[in-house]
């Protein structure tokens, strides 16, 4: 099977389980208030339906196109813009006729399922799985610093002590900290051995983020060759996977970032690369292409060590998966301000975007990860204030809760419309930039 036919279905089966349990959210709190539910739908039946089926008062089926799922409620304004029906009087089982803390239940369920979902996840992971973590003993010769960083004093080989002053063990997480976590200071150990607390911008993550540096902290990587990118110059000089990089323009190589390091950016000059392939040495010449890259990588060979595995009782999977859940959904809501500028906006996927996240080969540990990450995304995104969506609702409740007054139904239709048609332009938007990337990237 395909790498992209692995993953299209991953991401099917995600969104099915996910979509499924949402709309569960919304349809018990809703049965529980004896509020009508007349539709149930895996994604969206636009003018047919390729299964369905009445069960009671509600039709359950499975729409034909999947950007979402609905439940429809008798008694409310919402995608089915059912205004017949609003237009008679409203019915005790209608949803305009429950009290506002019922609807406000109503329409938090979705939400709420969905995070609970995410953290059940990531409890269930770390009890059947354990977890992989990155320890100071795993990597005694520290990190590659990205050059940008040496400027701060931080040094290749720097091993990390302290974050903010406090013990941080688990060092794989170090980036996303200094992107999201408000970083001030970093206490490290030199190749030296001397001891230093280095200090950082307030804005260091916003930093992070204009300059494309993600990942200023790397672990010392084996200068071994392992993906050539076709229509490159480095496939054009010959470089071939499991290619060993000895020396580059004179300089001996010992680490992968060394050998990025060295080879000069200008695309008028040409990089002597010394590399080891089956026991004999050969000598490449390559320039880098428009945009400084040569075209190779070396991900499959990250780590030195393979890191440190831990294990979880059931009582600390459920402690520790509840904080792993709580750090994704902090974490995610404080990048999402990088949405509203103009390199964060180029940067929003859609589908495309969201399939990539998982791998090109069936992992369930992955699935599950990535299916857990998805729940907390879809949770944050659906409490938005717009309207159309969940948060759009909530916000209109709220109002209703703290002024007495319900807005009216022709403001909801009005509302409704709107919303819906800006969320159809972001995700032609999203999508588009999938296909964008897709073609000239």
């Amino acid at each position: 099977m395909s790498p992209f036919a692995v993953k299209a279905i991953q991401l099917l089966l995600s969104l099915s389980i996910l979509i499924v349990l949402h709309e569960m959210g919304h349809f018990i709190p809703a049965k529980l208030f004896k509020t009508r539910v007349e539709k149930f739908f895996l994604f969206f039946d636009v003018k047919f339906a390729l299964v369905k089926k009445k069960i009671g008062e509600t039709v359950y089926g499975i729409g034909w196109l999947p950007l979402g799922g609905y439940v429809k409620i008798a008694g409310m304004i919402d995608e089915s813009m059912d205004k017949e029906q609003m237009a008679g009087p409203p019915q005790p089982w209608e949803f305009r006729s429950k009290p506002t803390w019922q609807r406000l239940i109503i329409m938090l369920g979705g939400v709420t399922v969905n995070i609970i979902v995410g953290f059940v996840i990531y409890m269930s992971i770390l009890y059947f799985y354990g977890r992989d973590v990155v320890t100071r003993d795993d990597m005694p010769e520290g990190f590659a610093v990205n050059e940008a960083f040496h400027t701060y004093g931080f040094q290749d080989g720097d091993v990390v002590l302290k974050v903010n002053g406090e013990d941080f063990p688990y060092l794989d997480q170090l980036n996303k900290n200094l992107f999201l976590r408000d970083v001030k200071n970093m206490e490290v150990r030199h190749q030296d051995g001397t001891v230093e607390t280095l200090s950082l911008p307030e804005d260091i993550g916003t930093e992070m983020f204009q300059k494309d540096i993600l990942k200023p902290f790397e672990l010392m990587r084996n200068p071994i060759v392992d993906t050539v990118a076709t229509n490159f110059p480095a496939a054009k000089a010959g470089f071939q996977k499991g290619d060993s990089i000895v020396a580059v323009n004179g300089q001996a190589i010992r680490y992968w970032h060394q050998f990025t390091n060295g080879i000069s950016k200008d695309s008028t000059q040409t990089n002597q690369v010394v590399v080891s392939r089956e026991g004999m040495l050969d000598t490449l010449s390559v320039s880098v292409n428009g945009k400084g890259i040569i075209g190779v990588n070396n991900f499959g060979n990250e780590w030195l060590d393979r890191g440190t595995h831990l294990k979880y009782t059931f009582g600390e999977s459920i402690a520790s998966g509840f904080g792993f859940g709580y750090n994704i959904l902090k974490d995610y809501v404080k990048q999402f301000k990088y949405v509203f500028t103009t390199k964060g906006a180029s940067q929003v996927g859609g589908f495309g975007a969201i399939g990539n996240l998982f791998p090109d080969q069936w992992d369930w540990l992955s699935f599950w990860q990535t299916t857990a990450l998805i729940s907390i995304i879809l949770a944050f995104m659906n409490v938005l204030p717009i309207p159309a969506l969940d948060g759009g609702h909530v916000m209109f409740l709220l109002y209703e809760m703290i002024s007495g007054k319900k807005p009216s139904d022709k403001f909801m239709e009005y509302a409704q419309m709107i919303g819906f048609f800006l969320l159809i332009a972001l995700v032609l938007y999203a999508n588009g930039n999938d296909i964008y990337r897709w073609l000239f990237k």
